[in-house]
């Protein structure tokens, strides 16, 4: 696998290294060592998917609050996703910065979300899915979000939203002494 740094300190776009023949590629997409080796969070617990209908649709910004430490690993198996995340880690380095990047079933590529970054995506094509490993098991308690068109992020969704969860529609607008 191949790791390359975002602008999003502890986020990384993943390439698959594929060893390809006559029937044919294979190719590791997780090895603990080899996220050990980058610094992520590689204990993950849970895996997660979304089925998308219609392109346009919009899901996030998604994320869980200390003492969660939930990560993401975001791979599309099926169409495109315009997938964003957004730093919401007061202490670090790139607090309040946003990284977009397109995965798609072609690139194969994959998105690695540290803990505390509000996550979320918008469907390019019809029929999407969208594969989650997760760092850490879902706790309710922990859930937050913020909204997707907040002004502070200045997040560029390349389409109308053409759907969107009640739940993610009433999201609040960022409140940075939350």
């Amino acid at each position: 696998m191949k790791f390359t740094k975002t602008a999003i300190e502890g986020a990384f776009i993943i390439e698959l290294e594929l060893h390809e023949d006559a029937r044919g590629f294979f190719a590791r997409t997780f090895c603990v060592k080899e996220f050990e080796a980058q610094g992520a969070i590689a204990n993950f617990v849970q895996c997660n998917i979304s089925s998308n209908w219609r392109k346009g649709t919009l899901r996030g910004m998604h994320y869980q609050v200390f003492p969660s430490q939930e990560t993401k690993l975001v791979r599309c198996t099926r169409g495109a996703i315009y997938d964003v995340i957004v730093d919401l880690r007061s202490h670090s380095t790139t607090y309040l910065e946003r990284v977009a990047v397109e995965l798609t079933s072609d690139n194969r590529y994959a998105l690695y979300v540290p803990p505390q970054c509000a996550h979320g995506f918008q469907t390019l094509e019809d029929n999407t899915e969208v594969l989650y490993q997760m760092g850490d098991f879902y706790q309710p308690k922990y859930d937050a979000g913020v909204h997707y068109s907040d002004p502070t992020f200045k997040i560029e969704w390349p389409l109308s939203v053409t759907g969107i969860s009640e739940r993610d529609l009433s999201l609040p607008f960022f409140n940075p002494r939350l």
